[in-house]
């Protein structure tokens, strides 16, 4: 209200203001390959060409991520402090246990190779 005032913009009633959404952004530190992650991680989209990063959508609570191969991420959706938490929780645990399904996976195909 007041940058509106500063410009020459007459305010006359206080508006209720509420949160809509909340947009974060940060880093969980870990190179991503995002083609594998996207065939293990269930409600992804994932199209190169078109954009670099992948669509990563949680239900519960509602979010969506943008995740690039550089580990940073993008969340967006969520509606208080206590809800984007949550939603960090959350990917962040199924990342990290898609990424160890990946290595179990790539451990027994090396096995496989071997013989």
């Amino acid at each position: 209200i007041k940058q509106l005032k500063k410009i020459g913009v007459k305010v006359t009633i206080k508006p209720k203001i509420t949160v809509q959404n909340i947009v974060a952004s940060g880093a969980i530190n870990l190179d991503l390959n995002l083609n594998t992650l996207s065939l293990e991680l269930e409600n992804t989209e994932y199209e190169p060409e078109q954009f670099p990063g992948l669509v990563y959508k949680l239900e519960k609570p509602t979010a969506t991520f943008l995740l690039f191969s550089n580990g940073k991420l993008v969340c967006t959706g969520t509606k208080n402090k206590a809800e984007l938490d949550d939603s960090i929780i959350q990917l962040n645990r199924n990342v990290r246990a898609a990424l160890k399904r990946i290595k179990e996976m790539q451990k027994r195909k090396a096995e496989e190779d071997e013989f």
